[in-house]
């Protein structure tokens, strides 16, 4: 996937709209599944129906759960009940799918960006209308982070190789500042003076100072840097590198960087809990080919669970075809993550960290075998 041909990649999610898009009627699947001996995360039920889930978030009052559907003509945002798995609505980005969703630091507006168009858009969460459309005036836009003092937005361009500064008062574009190949994740300094960015490309981790515009490579892996978790309070940053199959740790103080823990094939979006105890990862598996993954591949995916504190594996699930988009709520207790090529997300309810620890690594010493399709 490294070395992508851009005309294959937009094929293959023409061909997952054509397959699964046309089909509107999205279904909770309440029906319990067999729950493997073991396992301490608890299955609620699937969500159906949703293709190309590409990112995933749970509202800020545990409420909703907002699914961006990637390069979807019809509804580039769907809404569930995160009770029920029930659809609340669907909002229509003018005829274009969605990337990646974060909310406002009160939880009053969603911002979406679409791929496609490279725009932004900014939803009441409340009336789910469109209030604004910001316009990075670059390519491919993914992941989006706002500034820790709440007044700026800030969204990736993959093919644009830079990353766009908005004020998100009057939605002006303020600039677009250049970075390493294919820039996916990003993290602001809670200061407001550096940004981190997660470069694809080569697997470089890099810092821009925001004020004058210097950056720094602080390191490079030879891999595939894609999604960033952040645990202020400590001062750690974690990064998925999807061609290592490892998380990186990174220290916020010295810029240090080191391996936190081992995955499974491709992990690619990651998650903190409230309380920064436990880490969420979410891993594709493997490609159908070297130069193939627009089908599934020879095992299914995984999400893992890793307490922060010791690096250890709390408990494994065994996922569908490639996992991608993930996140946790507020309090902790649901995770919600989408299987790509399946058209459906899966819900689950997480026991207490406590309860985690008490259950000596749940399903990973055992979860192995069962991700190997027969």
């Amino acid at each position: 996937m490294k070395n992508f041909n851009l005309d294959k990649i937009i094929i293959f999610y023409l061909v997952i709209l054509w397959l699964f898009f046309g089909g509107g009627n999205t279904l909770a699947k309440t029906d319990p599944k067999i729950i493997p001996e073991g396992q301490l995360v608890q299955y609620l039920f699937d969500i159906s129906g949703v293709p190309a889930v590409k990112g995933v978030a749970v509202s800020l009052d545990g409420k909703e759960i907002w699914a961006a559907l990637l390069l979807n003509k019809h509804r580039g945002v769907s809404i569930f009940s995160t009770v029920d798995g029930n659809k609340i609505t669907d909002i229509d980005l003018y005829g274009g799918g969605g990337v990646e969703i974060v909310f406002s630091r009160d939880g009053t507006k969603a911002y979406i960006s679409q791929m496609e168009t490279a725009k932004v858009y900014e939803i009441d969460t409340k009336t789910k209308e469109i209030l604004k459309i910001f316009n990075t005036k670059s390519s491919w836009t993914k992941v989006l982070e706002i500034s820790p003092d709440g007044t700026k937005l800030y969204a990736s361009n993959w093919l644009g190789n830079n990353i766009s500064e908005f004020d998100l008062v009057s939605g002006k574009l303020l600039r677009n500042i250049k970075t390493v190949k294919t820039p996916r994740g990003t993290y602001v300094t809670k200061d407001g003076k550096y940004i981190y960015v997660a470069g694809y490309g080569k697997g470089e981790i890099q810092k821009i100072n925001l004020e004058d515009n210097t950056t720094k490579i602080i390191f490079k892996s030879g891999g595939a840097m894609r999604h960033f978790a952040y645990d202020e309070e400590k001062g750690i940053l974690y990064i998925s590198d999807m061609a290592k199959n490892v998380i990186w740790k990174l220290d916020l103080a010295t810029d240090n960087v080191t391996q936190f823990a081992k995955t499974d094939s491709h992990p690619n979006t990651i998650a903190l809990s409230g309380n920064k105890k436990i880490l969420f990862v979410s891993n594709r598996g493997h490609n159908f080919s070297a130069t193939n993954y627009y089908v599934p591949g020879p095992d299914w995916g995984s999400v893992l669970l890793f307490d922060t504190s010791t690096s250890k594996m709390l408990d494994a699930i065994v996922a569908g075809n490639q996992p991608t988009a993930l996140d946790v709520s507020g309090d902790g207790s649901i995770l919600v993550f989408s299987d790509f090529l399946d058209a459906k997300m899966e819900v689950f309810k997480v026991p207490s960290h406590e309860e985690l620890l008490k259950g000596n690594g749940g399903r990973s010493m055992i979860y192995k075998k069962e991700l190997i399709k027969k």
